[in-house]
């Protein structure tokens, strides 16, 4: 009995040793993409209030900027 423990731990060591030395080199696993860097966006000052806002996200009147279309039609 104890020769075959002794001839399936050889076995045993022969296949670990075995794999270890044909293991695939994979490259890495590939995370998400870098993300292009976003164009920095200018932030505007309200005419109204003050606040500073994204040039995207605001509302140009007569050449003026305001923060939301409530500001640029003059309500409170």
């Amino acid at each position: 009995m104890s020769k075959l423990l002794v001839f399936l731990l050889v076995l045993f060591a022969i296949y670990w040793v075995r794999r270890l030395l044909t293991k695939p080199k994979t490259p890495p696993p590939a995370g998400p993409a870098p993300r292009e860097p976003q164009a920095s966006m200018r932030m505007l000052s309200c005419q109204r209030c003050g606040v500073h806002v994204p040039e995207n996200e605001g509302v140009r009147r007569g050449g003026d900027f305001y923060c939301c279309e409530e500001h640029a039609r003059g309500g409170h």
